[in-house]
């Protein structure tokens, strides 16, 4: 899969979620998804990973199950986030799931409900 078709997955995604907007992070022209300015998904600037938020235990459980797709991140990993390798096959709807599950994490309880009202 390239990176086009990865990148444009997860903006489909991310954009689905009430308030989510698409903002660069920093300097970095890389794409980052947020609600209410809080970050819930960020790319690398190179396009080949891409970064989420996690509850307790998930990171270490993904990368421990399959360490080519998951990884911790530098920076942000210490806080919970995980990395996404986006060079190899990922099954869509568990990185749907995984980036749904970083927006209720980090968007106010009001929107995060929003979304069990959608389903």
């Amino acid at each position: 899969m390239s990176d086009i078709d990865g990148h444009s997955r997860i903006r489909e995604i991310c954009l689905s979620f009430p308030e989510a907007t698409e903002k660069p992070f920093g300097g970095h022209t890389a794409p980052s998804f947020r609600v209410r300015d809080k970050l819930f998904v960020m790319t690398s600037e190179d396009g080949l990973s891409m970064m989420f938020k996690a509850g307790p235990g998930v990171q270490e459980a993904l990368v421990a199950e399959d360490p080519e797709r998951f990884f911790v991140p530098k920076y942000v990993g210490s806080k919970g986030w995980v990395g996404a390798n986006l060079t190899v096959e990922h099954d869509w709807d568990e990185m749907a799931e995984l980036i749904e599950d970083s927006y209720r994490l980090i968007a106010p309880k009001r929107l995060a409900n929003l979304l069990d009202r959608q389903q």
